[in-house]
C-alpha cells in the first residue's frame, strides 16, 4: 500500500520537547509518532500506532503459537476480588481507584490475577480441564508518582499479560518453561538483545521470578551480571558472596573510646588512624571496618508505622530501592527527630548495634548486613555522644533479628556462586515471568478435583512483557544522531521513496512507478509526495521517520540511477533505476 506524506496525519519537529529525557522519548515526539496528552499519557498517532500493532502481533503470534488462548478483560474492575487478595491496600497510592455513581468502588487494572483466576473458578473445575495457558493485550493504569521518559514509566500503558494454571508445581514449571522460551523468541523477533536475570516478586507474590531487561544506558533498572559465571540479577535481588564465619573467641575485648568532633565515617576513621592507642596489626582502619546503623519507619498498607534498624559496613549506603523491595507492600519513610524523641536509648549518630539487638522494649526490628558475619569485629557506634567503641563482635556483643541484604551494590562485589567480580549493568524491564504457586488460588477459592476425587488448589504462573515499552526500548535500540533506524518486523512501513526534484522534472514520475511496483510486490511504502517543501527538509524527515529504506529520486534521475539509504546497515548508493525495486523487495523479505 501507498502511504502518502502530503495526507498523512503527521508533524515532524525540529527541536526536541522540553520534557524529554531519554532519545525514544525525543525522537517519538519529533517524528510524530507519539503525543503527550497528559503526564504519563500519549496519544497514539498514525505511524506509532502502526508500530505499536506491529509489536502486538509478534507477541500474539509466539503466544498463540505455544497454545495460550487470549481473552479481553475490562479495565475498569471491581474492587472485591482486590480486597480478597490483599491488594487494594497494598498497592497504596499506585492504584487509580474511583466511585461510581452508587457509591462503589471500582479501579482501573494494574494487573489482572484476580480476574484471570475467578474466571477459571467460573469456568473450570476438574484437573482434566487443565493445564490452561490465558492472555490479554490491554491498557493498563498505575499512578506512578513521577511518570517521566516518555512510554518507558507512564500512568497507562499496553501490557501483555498471561496466565497458567496447572494442577501441580511440576505442571507450573512446564508452563513457565514455555513461556520462558516464548519471550525469547519474542525479543529475537523485536530485535532486541535481552538479558534475563533473577528478579523480586514483590506485590505481585509467589517464589520464582525472572525479569528481561534491554540493556540501555537510559534505562531504569540496574543489574550485574558476573564476569566469571552465568549469574544475572538485578539489584533488588543480587545476593553477594560474603566471608566466612569469624572465631567469636579469639577476638579481643571491646572498649568504648572517646571519639569527639567525628560527624562522619571519614572524621572517624581519620581519628583511629591518628591515634597510637588504636593502632592495630590489620594495618589502617577503613571505612569498611565501622558499622553504621541505618533506621528507617516503615508505613505498612494498614497506616502501621514499624521502626526498623539495618546495619551496614561504614563504606556502603542502604539502596533504599532494595529495601523497598524487601518491605514491599510497606512503604519506607525517614526515622525523625520525634521518632529519637521517643526512644531517649537512641543517640543520634552514635547509635550502636549492642542497644538495638538487645532491648526490645524499643520496638526495633534489627537486621544486618550478609557482610557482618558471626566473629566479625567492627567499630561502631557506643550510644553515648562523641564515644565509639572498638572490636565489638558479632555473636558476642551483640545479636540481631535477621539479616537484609540491602546495602548498595558496586561493580567488583564478589558474585555468589563462583565468587569472581561482577558488573553492574542497566536496563530496561522488557518482560516479567513469575511462579505465582497458590497464593491468588487459595485467597480466590480456585480449586478442581484431582484423578482420587479430591480437592486440589490450583497453582498459577504470571508473565507479561511491556507491550508499548517495547515500542520505546526498540526506538533506545535503534537509533542514530540523525533519526530513528526500525528494524524491519516492526517498522511502520518498509520503505520510504523521497521525490527530491523540482515539479514538472522526471523525479515524481519515476518515483510514483516505483511505489506503485513496491506496493503491487506487498509493501507498505511512504511516499514523499509534498509540495512546496525543500528536499533538504524531505532528506531530514525521511532520516528521523526511520524506516529501513530510503530511497531518493533525484537528480540522479536524468543519469537513469536513484540513491537507496540502508538505514539499518548504514550504506548509501546509487542503483540503476530497473534494479531498485528487486533490490529494495529482496532487503524487506
Amino acid at each position: 500500500m501507498i502511504h502518502r506524506l502530503s495526507t498523512l496525519f503527521v508533524r515532524t519537529l525540529r527541536d526536541d520537547p522540553a520534557e524529554a529525557e531519554v532519545p525514544s522519548h525525543r525522537l517519538l515526539v519529533r517524528a510524530g509518532y507519539i503525543r503527550r496528552a497528559a503526564p504519563g499519557g500519549y496519544t497514539w498517532l498514525p505511524l506509532g500506532m502502526r508500530v505499536l500493532q506491529k509489536v502486538e502481533q509478534v507477541v500474539r503470534e509466539e503466544m498463540n503459537a505455544i497454545g495460550a488462548q487470549e481473552v479481553h478483560f475490562p479495565a475498569l474492575l471491581p474492587r472485591e476480588p482486590y480486597d480478597a487478595s490483599g491488594r487494594w491496600t497494598d498497592y497504596g497510592p499506585n492504584l487509580f481507584r474511583l466511585q461510581d455513581r452508587r457509591g462503589v468502588d471500582y479501579l482501573l487494572g494494574p494487573t489482572h490475577e484476580e480476574m484471570f483466576t475467578l474466571l477459571v473458578k467460573d469456568l473450570y473445575s476438574s484437573y482434566k480441564d487443565l493445564p490452561v495457558w490465558l492472555y490479554q493485550i490491554q491498557t493498563k493504569y498505575r499512578d506512578e508518582a513521577r511518570p517521566r521518559a516518555g512510554l518507558l514509566r507512564g500512568r497507562e500503558f499496553v501490557m501483555k499479560d498471561s496466565y497458567s494454571f496447572d494442577l501441580d508445581d511440576d505442571g507450573l514449571q512446564r508452563s513457565y518453561d514455555a513461556h520462558r522460551a516464548a519471550y525469547k523468541r519474542v525479543f529475537e523477533r523485536l530485535g532486541l538483545d535481552v538479558v534475563i536475570v533473577k528478579a523480586m516478586s514483590g506485590a505481585m507474590g509467589g517464589s520464582a521470578s525472572e525479569e528481561f531487561l534491554a540493556p540501555c544506558p537510559s534505562g531504569e533498572d540496574t543489574f550485574v551480571r558476573c564476569t566469571s559465571c552465568d549469574y544475572r540479577a538485578n539489584t533488588e535481588a543480587v545476593r553477594i558472596g560474603v566471608p566466612r564465619d569469624g572465631d567469636v573467641a579469639s577476638a579481643p575485648a571491646a572498649k568504648v573510646v572517646d571519639t569527639p568532633n567525628t560527624p562522619t565515617i571519614e572524621t572517624l576513621v581519620n581519628l583511629f588512624n591518628s591515634r597510637d592507642d588504636l593502632k592495630r596489626e590489620g594495618g589502617a582502619w577503613t571505612a569498611g571496618d565501622t558499622l553504621k546503623n541505618v533506621i528507617v519507619m516503615l508505613r505498612h498498607p494498614d497506616g502501621r508505622r514499624e521502626a526498623l534498624a539495618i546495619g551496614v559496613p561504614g563504606d556502603r549506603e542502604v539502596d533504599m530501592k532494595r529495601l523497598e523491595a524487601l518491605v514491599v507492600p510497606a512503604e519506607v519513610e525517614p526515622f525523625g527527630d520525634g521518632d529519637f524523641a521517643s526512644r531517649p536509648a537512641l543517640v543520634k549518630g552514635y547509635v550502636g548495634p549492642d542497644v538495638l539487638g538487645a532491648s526490645k522494649a524499643l520496638g526495633i526490628r534489627y537486621l544486618l548486613d550478609p557482610r557482618v558475619v558471626k566473629g566479625s569485629a567492627w567499630a561502631t557506634g557506643a550510644n553515648k555522644a562523641g564515644q565509639h567503641v572498638v572490636n565489638l563482635v558479632h555473636g558476642r556483643d551483640f545479636t540481631a533479628d535477621g539479616v537484609a541484604d540491602v546495602a548498595e551494590v558496586r561493580d567488583g562485589d564478589p558474585c555468589p556462586n563462583c565468587g569472581s567480580a561482577m558488573r553492574i549493568d542497566r536496563g530496561i524491564e522488557m518482560g516479567h515471568v513469575f511462579q505465582l504457586g497458590r497464593k491468588y488460588a487459595e485467597v480466590l477459592g480456585l480449586s478442581v478435583l484431582d484423578e482420587k476425587g479430591k480437592q486440589r488448589v490450583v497453582t498459577m504462573g504470571s508473565y507479561g512483557i511491556g507491550v508499548s515499552r517495547a515500542v520505546a526500548a526498540i526506538a533506545e535500540a535503534s537509533h542514530d544522531a540523525i533519526g530513528l533506524r526500525w528494524p524491519r518486523s516492526v517498522a511502520p512501513m518498509h520503505v520510504h521513496v523521497v521525490i527530491a526534484g523540482k515539479p514538472g522534472d522526471e523525479t515524481a514520475p519515476a518515483a510514483e512507478k516505483l511505489a506503485a511496483e513496491l506496493s503491487a510486490a506487498g509493501l507498505d511504502v511512504l511516499l514523499d509526495d509534498r509540495e512546496g517543501v525543500s528536499p533538504g527538509v524531505r532528506f531530514k524527515d525521511a532520516e528521523l521517520l526511520g524506516m529501513p529504506m530510503i530511497v531518493i529520486a533525484g537528480r540522479g534521475v536524468a543519469k537513469g540511477v536513484l540513491e537507496v539509504r540502508d538505514r539499518i546497515a548504514g550504506t548509501t548508493s546509487e542503483m540503476p533505476i530497473a534494479d531498485v525495486a528487486r533490490h529494495v523487495i529482496s532487503a524487506s523479505a
